[in-house]
């Protein structure tokens, strides 16, 4: 057997850590449980009750491993699972051999797996810490998982500033604490009133004390379920969110060599959405941001010009994406030619568009990262690139072709007009250009305007890219007026094939509004 590589190394260390962490905080709630509720019971019941809970949470624990994931995608539905398997038992061809339906239906199977481990998991860990067989812990684990699901608090948030592990876990320790004791109210009386309406459930019980006894007991086993519950879920989402160095030791011989390798390496041969990859790209942002780790942003920059150009390349490659998955949505619906036909007939707002077109938008955090990184990276060569790499391979054009094609899909998406004007334009007293009536104004794209998380989404990706141009801009502001003036920007700072979204004009105007620092 192969040894690990170094991502799979670190998902596994990062895993056997949550799970100690894990038993620890779940042992000291249930004892400190026991201690206040639970009356000394023998020392062989007690044990075997305390490895019972923990075999209850670490189930709960390791379906949480194997359903969190960086990247946000939607399961399928019950129809679209029932007709794919007929579709697979009666009709010849495969109905798997999508690779889009394959992650979305191993995907469901995922959320299908935490709702039985959550259910079981709530009632093994409300039998052990009660200290009587109630089946309600089925239901309290199942509307638990689904609540989980619906809120999609498996897809793992990586925190703006990081922040020391146990500072982090610190901070969410009282919000843990509010959200457990919602979560024990709201289910306990739902559960009562439904057991209310039972025949002779009251009559069970001996004395009004005795019955009064066990509802304190029962809601605080369920209390201290959904604690240790709501903290692995903290714990799991801080160690596996934090940041990791894809680096050697700094005075190693790797070092001097090749220091960009292992960072390299996670981004392009990583699963594409993996957490190892996500972690790469966190440590390129923060490598091209900050000026912690200067000697491994020097390295990019190296005399070949080969290192650079592959970073800039894995940095594009998710905004690419977004850009041409936009593109073909709107050559699909032909959104031009339905605006020529029909932009008497139809309003604006009645044009659709293929909801794949909104998909890309579930994965702000990784075009964030790409976005700032190329960006900054870009600023950067301004003063640190002494062979001129970044200019002579072309990559500079590339990041603000790219940016600049990904920022027009994103206004799109929101509903924004996008025009090409064209004037021809005559100079006035005083060096004042004046347009004449004939001006031509060309609509590109008309859509519908979104509203809701799909708006805010489109938004803030907008916002990025347009913050990151802006800091492109402001770096080479000087040589990007010399160009205008000699009329060589497109040719300096625009790629000469067709853009991934819109036209080569559509971008030279764009790239001129923000070099006037007119566009918003």
């Amino acid at each position: 057997m192969s040894s690990p590589t170094p991502p799979q190394l670190l998902i596994h260390n990062r895993f056997i850590a949550f799970l100690i962490w894990q038993s620890i905080t779940s042992s000291s709630i249930f004892l400190l449980f026991k201690l206040l509720t639970i009356p000394t019971q023998p020392f062989l019941l007690s044990l075997l009750t305390f490895l019972a809970f923990q075999f209850s949470q670490f189930i709960f624990s390791l379906s949480l491993s194997f359903l969190s994931s960086p990247k946000h995608c939607s399961p399928l539905s019950p129809l679209q699972l029932s007709y794919a398997f007929i579709r697979f038992l009666f009709v010849s061809g495969d109905s798997f051999s999508s690779l889009d339906f394959r992650r979305r239906f191993y995907l469901s199977l995922r959320l299908i797996l935490f709702l039985l481990a959550a259910s079981f998991s709530g009632f093994l860990s409300l039998v052990c810490a009660s200290g009587f067989c109630d089946f309600r812990g089925f239901g309290f684990g199942f509307v638990y998982g689904l609540l989980y699901v619906y809120f999609h608090r498996w897809v793992l948030e990586f925190p703006i500033i990081q922040r020391p592990p146990f500072y982090s876990f610190k901070m969410k320790l009282p919000l843990a604490v509010k959200q457990a004791f919602k979560l024990s109210s709201s289910v306990y009386l739902c559960s009562s009133v439904l057991l209310a309406f039972l025949p002779n459930h009251f009559n069970s019980y001996v004395t009004l004390r005795k019955f009064i006894t066990e509802q304190i007991i029962l809601f605080s086993g369920s209390f201290s379920m959904f604690i240790c519950w709501e903290l692995s879920h903290h714990l799991h989402q801080v160690l596996h969110t934090k940041r990791f160095v894809f680096a050697p030791p700094k005075w190693s011989a790797a070092a001097e060599t090749n220091p960009s390798e292992p960072l390299l390496a996670a981004l392009e041969e990583s699963t594409p959405g993996s957490l190892p990859q996500y972690l790469a790209y966190l440590d390129l942002c923060m490598v091209c941001e900050n000026n912690v780790d200067t000697w491994r942003r020097a390295a990019f920059f190296e005399e070949t010009g080969e290192t650079y150009k592959r970073v800039v390349a894995v940095c594009l490659q998710p905004l690419e994406h977004l850009a041409s998955t936009v593109a073909e949505g709107f050559e699909s619906q032909s959104v031009d030619k339905a605006y020529q036909q029909l932009n008497q007939l139809q309003p604006q707002n009645d044009l659709q568009l293929d909801p794949k077109c909104y998909e890309p938008l579930n994965n702000f955090q990784q075009f964030a990262w790409c976005a700032r990184t190329a960006a900054f990276l870009t600023v950067r060569s301004h003063t640190e690139d002494r062979f001129g790499v970044a200019q002579l391979s072309g990559s500079n054009a590339a990041v603000i072709s790219t940016l600049l094609s990904c920022l027009l899909a994103a206004e799109a998406l929101m509903g924004k007009k996008t025009n090409l004007q064209t004037s021809h334009q005559l100079m006035g007293p005083g060096g004042i250009k004046w347009a004449t009536p004939n001006t031509v104004r060309r609509e590109i794209v008309v859509v519908k305007k979104i509203s809701g998380p799909l708006y805010s989404k489109a938004y803030a990706i907008a916002d990025v890219l347009k913050t990151s141009i802006y800091s492109i801009v402001s770096a080479f502001h000087d040589e990007m007026l010399a160009s205008e003036k000699a009329g060589h920007l497109h040719k300096d700072w625009l790629i000469s094939g067709k853009p991934l979204f819109g036209n080569n004009e559509l971008l030279l105007q764009k790239l001129r509004l923000f070099l006037d620092f007119r566009a918003s």
